[in-house]
């Protein structure tokens, strides 16, 4: 139903989730990021508490850790996907039994994809290859983002998509990006858009104005 990246950018330590789905709000319930501890996508029978718990355990534990002890907490475990990135980059991944097909995800230092009812398996393997083809070469968010245009490109979600959502979140409290378009016959054309806007002209001036207080949770 959902397929979503999440990230650690090393040049920056930010953490990075992209995603889309065919339902509407997608960026309403599956993105999760907190400063200094690391960024988790929770999906397929959505359960955010599930990124909540990953997120809070994250103080003391690696991804795995985080990940196996949230699953732990929910009954419904193999209903569930998620992807969890840590502070210093280590990925974990889950994909319970019950998901609908083709569901998987893949992981590698620093980045995780992963996917339910796709088109296929070639949906995140294409996402993982466009990401690592693209960073460094382009800012974070667009690094994310021609991830997830990239599995689009591929098939996506086998409904065909009707909203997405990024987020970066570096060392404040608040997310440097965090857009989403809740829903939309081309939501990742109106999410590009959105990225646009924010980080370019007068919208890029307002928000390097923003007070900063790194390390306030």
């Amino acid at each position: 139903m959902t397929f979503s990246i999440v990230a650690r950018d090393p040049q920056t330590g930010a953490f990075g989730i992209a995603t889309a789905t065919a339902g509407p709000m997608v960026g309403a319930l599956v993105p999760h990021t907190r400063s200094g501890r690391g960024a988790a996508a929770t999906q397929a029978m959505t359960n955010p508490y599930l990124a909540f718990d990953a997120l809070e355990l994250l103080d003391g534990r690696d991804a795995e850790a985080a990940l196996q002890a949230a699953l732990a907490r929910d009954e419904e475990a193999a209903l569930r996907q998620m992807i969890v990135v840590d502070q210093v980059g280590r990925t974990a991944a889950w994909t319970g039994q019950s998901c609908i097909a083709f569901a998987g995800h893949l992981c590698r230092d620093g980045v995780a994809v992963a996917g339910n009812m796709l088109a296929g398996p070639e949906v995140i393997a294409d996402m993982l290859s466009a990401y690592l083809l693209l960073k460094g070469k382009v800012d974070f968010a667009s690094t994310l983002l021609g991830a997830l245009n990239a599995g689009a490109e591929t098939g996506g979600d086998i409904r065909g998509i009707g909203s997405a959502a990024l987020r970066v979140h570096g060392a404040e409290s608040f997310a440097e990006v965090d857009i989403r378009v809740d829903w939309s016959e081309e939501p990742l054309v109106d999410l590009q858009g959105l990225l646009d806007r924010a980080s370019g002209g007068p919208y890029a001036e307002f928000f390097s104005t923003l007070p900063r207080r790194a390390g306030h949770f």
